[in-house]
C-alpha cells in the first residue's frame, strides 16, 4: 500500500526521483499515465493489468471508449535510473503542468504526481469537505 507525501524536485530534462519507499512498491518496471484531477497516476505492473483486464470487459459505449482513450494513450512503461529517477515525457509534463517542483503522493495501489500548485489548490479547496466525504463515504 502506497502512502505518504514527499517533495521532489524536476531537473530540465524531466527527471524525478521517486522516493524510495515507493520504488520498491512500483517494482522494476511500473507504468506511468495521466491521472485525474491534473495529476499522474503510477501504477505497478500487476495493477495496471488488473485495471486493463476491468477495461476489456467494460461495454463498448462512448464514456468506456473516451476514458479508455484518455488513460491508455498517455501510458508508458517506466523503470528506475540508477539513481531511482523516471524520466517523464513532455507530454505527461505538459499535462500535469510540471515544471521544477512537484509532490509525489501514495493513494492506496497506485502513487500520483502532482505540481506543487495544483495539490496546493486541491487541498485548500477541499480542506472544509473532507469531514463530509468521509461521512458520506464510511457512514455505512
Amino acid at each position: 500500500m502506497f502512502m505518504g507525501e514527499y517533495h521532489q524536485k524536476i531537473d530540465e530534462k524531466g527527471r524525478i526521483t521517486i522516493p524510495a519507499k515507493f520504488r520498491q512498491g512500483l517494482g522494476d518496471n511500473f507504468i506511468l499515465t495521466r491521472g485525474l484531477d491534473g495529476c499522474l497516476f503510477a501504477y505497478p505492473s500487476k495493477t495496471w493489468n488488473e485495471i486493463t483486464k476491468k477495461y476489456e470487459n467494460l461495454p463498448n459505449v462512448k464514456d468506456a471508449r473516451n476514458f479508455m482513450r484518455f488513460l491508455f494513450s498517455g501510458a508508458n512503461e517506466q523503470s528506475f535510473d540508477k539513481n531511482g529517477r523516471i524520466n517523464v515525457s513532455t507530454l505527461l509534463l505538459n499535462y500535469a503542468h510540471l515544471s521544477k517542483d512537484c509532490v509525489i503522493i501514495g493513494v492506496g495501489d497506485r502513487i500520483e504526481i502532482w505540481s506543487v500548485d495544483s495539490w496546493n489548490n486541491f487541498t485548500l479547496e477541499n480542506e472544509n469537505a473532507f469531514s463530509d466525504m468521509a461521512d458520506k463515504l464510511f457512514s455505512n
